[in-house]
């Protein structure tokens, strides 16, 4: 074989090679380019019609556990937990219990707003146990302060008040400043007394914004409730007066009074909350509640309008709400120390059920761990 010969067949196998060579490269890209369509996941629309009967209820029982998953109490106070954490671990981080960790208790004790006095007692305690030799370590430290906060909140009665013998309906009165979440809050309580099996009729003594109004009718027809509303401008008292007297024709159990927004300092307009409280017990009914709503971002400020506002109608309990959204759930500890009214009910969220009974030792817990 001459070597015009061979050259041909070694040209002739190079040029095989370099076809073979493009149709491996050309394969590949051609995978490489259908491998990521196969794992891309079909809409949902597909997967329902694609997908066997078994599979979909599948899908439909892992959608209902992650639905019906809620956040814990722990969760909702993460930021009222925040004031308190910094210091817990600052001061579990020292050998020892020294001046710095006095300060950087109070501090944060009152950044999450227990009040002057409150956080004075609390440190007064502790300070003389360590005196005594008692508490020795940064770690003995924070547990008996958490054990002295919890202390001074549980074995608190936090039942709401209903006379079932009374022979007439119970009247619950919602008093509290513009904003705080009266309305709402009485619209849940109200699905919940339901859920009870109570019968319930609202009153809308809130006659001066109309939206209130049409909010509490709003909360009616979802609960269930019965509703007397007045004309808009008239007089609160007159409306749920007119609210009782209805009630207890049709034996209703609970009349849930809805009063004006008012601001603690206004004279004029807590002296007509006395008129309301008065008028409120010269029907048939028996006011049994005070409720006092006041919005836990307020902080010390809802402090005052507890006084103000008891000694205008006489609160028996107060309601919290927006508690998961405030770093200042101290005010809890200001409330029952040094008015002692106890906190009925939390807000802890937007739902029906997020607002709940005052759990003290839950409460506790969700602050320090």
């Amino acid at each position: 074989m001459n070597n015009s010969s061979l050259s041909m067949i070694f040209l002739l196998l190079a040029i095989a090679g370099l076809v073979f060579g493009v149709g491996v490269v050309a394969i590949s890209r051609r995978k490489a380019r259908v491998v990521p369509q196969i794992q891309r996941a079909a809409p949902v629309e597909v997967v329902e019609a694609t997908a066997s009967a078994d599979v979909v209820n599948v899908v439909d029982v892992v959608v209902e556990v992650v639905a019906a998953a809620p956040l814990s109490v722990r969760d909702r106070l993460a930021k009222a937990r925040s004031s308190l954490s910094g210091a817990v671990g600052s001061v579990l981080g020292r050998s020892d219990v020294n001046d710095e960790t006095w300060l950087e208790i109070e501090e944060a004790l009152l950044r999450a707003d227990v009040g002057v006095r409150v956080a004075q007692s609390l440190l007064g305690a502790l300070q003389t146990r360590v005196k005594a030799k008692e508490i020795t370590t940064p770690a003995q430290l924070i547990d008996a302060l958490r054990s002295d906060m919890a202390t001074q909140l549980v074995g608190t009665s936090r039942d709401l008040n209903f006379e079932a013998n009374l022979g007439a309906p119970n009247i619950w009165l919602m008093v509290g400043v513009n904003g705080a979440g009266k309305t709402t809050s009485l619209g849940k309580i109200a699905a919940q007394q339901i859920a009870l099996g109570r019968t319930v009729l609202m009153a809308a003594g809130d006659t001066f914004f109309a939206a209130a109004g049409e909010q509490l009718s709003t909360w009616a027809e979802r609960s269930g409730a019965q509703i007397v509303r007045g004309a808009e401008g008239g007089d609160p008292s007159s409306v749920i007066f007119d609210g009782v007297q209805s009630a207890h024709s049709r034996n209703i159990d609970l009349v849930l009074a809805d009063t004006a927004g008012r601001l603690q300092s206004n004279t004029n307009l807590m002296e007509e909350l006395r008129k309301v409280r008065r008028v409120a017990e010269k029907g048939a009914g028996k006011v049994t509640e005070v409720l006092l709503v006041i919005d836990a971002t307020t902080g010390q400020n809802g402090l005052q309008q507890a006084r103000q506002f008891t000694e205008a109608t006489q609160v028996t309990g107060v309601v919290l709400t927006k508690l998961d959204g405030s770093a200042k759930g101290g005010i809890v500890f200001a409330i029952e120390t040094e008015l002692g009214i106890p906190v009925k009910l939390v807000g802890l969220g937007e739902t029906i059920d997020d607002l709940v009974v005052f759990n003290p030792t839950e409460f506790i817990d969700a602050l320090f761990e």
